[in-house]
């Protein structure tokens, strides 16, 4: 009895050890054979060690690779793109996109995305606290809360009657630095933990030319400095060159879609070390047919534009960390991006890179990204080898985000 009751008090329940065929450790790209994680609470306290915690809990995945919980820097969980979408905000409530994320969140943890950047107002602030207290199924929320624009811009609510919809700096409406500034302080005090501006105009909206400047670089370098001050990056949503130039002279941490990069801003986003957010798989998986005409021309105009500047921005080594848009197209399906940036001429492993320790380094977290001792543990088991065929990061098998397993 005595015997017995010692080896229970030596056995570590606490613990949770992971076997896996292979394991990818994306800093070096070297592909571990039979791995073993150890994981206690959310964090790896041992990568292959030499022997295991008595009694822990085994978790054998068997063929499969284990990879770190992707990232995807561009998302919006409270929607999905439809024929009602530029309607929405007159015709649903809070509570509607509240239900909405939630359901896409689950989508997304269960791709194997276990963070996310996102850019969704108040909603998806709630949201990432819900995820933190683990009362429902997501990613972490990096949130945004509103995008900043200039009256009637890209980031304003535009289409409707004078009155409707009228939006100032606590929406993200904002005109002038001190406006801007002002936009700035109030997103940070309710929430948001990234910038994102719209220093172009869009596809997505009822404004004018899609790759127009809007905010001037004197307004993008006054809300950049504001939320640095903070130790807040700031996106920047830009299609055209002008406006993609001026925001990487005012600092911006990342360029969104940058579909009219020409070299001028190619060099300047290496000089800057400047990220570029691609959003490249959209162009294949849009749904033209619910777009009024004015977005639909739009969208023909600027997407295929867009890809043959993405492969150029491969070409010539831009910096460029994994995001979806997802939304845009239909939520779950974020890891067919990585299949463009492969057909583009980015190795399996740089694709995979983009959306570990690469996006991890443009978001300035240093928890996660890999899988390495003290890090997150937040896992992904897909099958097959993803060096080999990038695709079956799209055929997730299992997930774990910070030591709970996703069912």
């Amino acid at each position: 009895m005595f015997l017995l009751l010692a080896a229970l008090l030596t056995q570590d329940t606490s613990a949770t050890v992971i076997r896996a065929a292979r394991m990818l450790d994306v800093t070096s790209g070297r592909m571990v054979q039979n791995a073993t994680v150890v994981v206690r609470q959310d964090r790896i306290e041992a990568v292959n060690p030499g022997s295991t915690p008595r009694g822990a809990r085994v978790v054998d995945l068997g063929d499969v690779t284990l990879l770190p919980g992707l990232i995807d820097l561009h998302t919006h969980l409270v929607s999905e793109i439809s024929a009602n979408s530029f309607t929405s905000r007159v015709t649903q409530t809070e509570a509607d996109f509240a239900f909405a994320a939630a359901a896409n969140a689950g989508k997304t943890v269960r791709a194997g995305f276990t963070t996310v950047r996102d850019f969704g107002g108040d909603v998806t602030v709630a949201l990432g606290k819900a995820v933190d207290r683990g009362t429902i199924p997501g990613p972490r929320v990096v949130p945004s809360r509103h995008s900043l624009g200039i009256t009637g811009g890209h980031c304003d609510v535009t289409g409707f009657a004078p009155g409707l919809l009228e939006g100032d700096y606590r929406d993200g409406v904002a005109d002038g630095p001190w406006d801007a500034v002002r936009a700035v302080r109030y997103q940070i005090k309710h929430g948001a933990q990234v910038i994102k501006i719209c220093a172009t105009a869009g596809v997505l909206s009822m404004e004018g030319p899609v790759g127009a400047q809007q905010f001037t670089e004197e307004e993008m370098r006054a809300l950049v400095e504001e939320a640095e001050r903070h130790g807040i990056r700031v996106a920047a949503h830009a299609h055209g060159a002008d406006g993609i130039k001026a925001a990487i002279r005012a600092g911006v941490a990342t360029i969104e879609h940058g579909s009219e990069l020409d070299d001028e801003a190619i060099g300047l986003m290496r000089q800057h070390g400047t990220w570029l957010v691609p959003t490249s798989y959209l162009v294949d998986r849009i749904n033209l047919a619910v777009l009024p005409p004015l977005v639909r021309g739009k969208a023909e105009a600027i997407l295929p534009i867009a890809r043959k500047n993405l492969q150029r921005a491969i070409a010539q080594d831009v910096r460029i960390a994994f995001g979806t848009d997802a939304g845009v197209y239909p939520h779950g399906e974020n890891a067919r991006e990585f299949a463009v940036y492969v057909k583009l001429g980015m190795t399996p492993l740089k694709a995979l890179q983009s959306a570990t320790v690469r996006a991890a380094e443009a978001l300035g977290k240093t928890d996660r990204g890999e899988i390495a001792v003290g890090k997150l543990a937040d896992l992904v088991a897909v099958p097959g080898n993803p060096l080999e065929d990038i695709t079956a990061t799209e055929r997730v098998r299992w997930v774990m985000l910070g030591g709970r397993e996703v069912r």
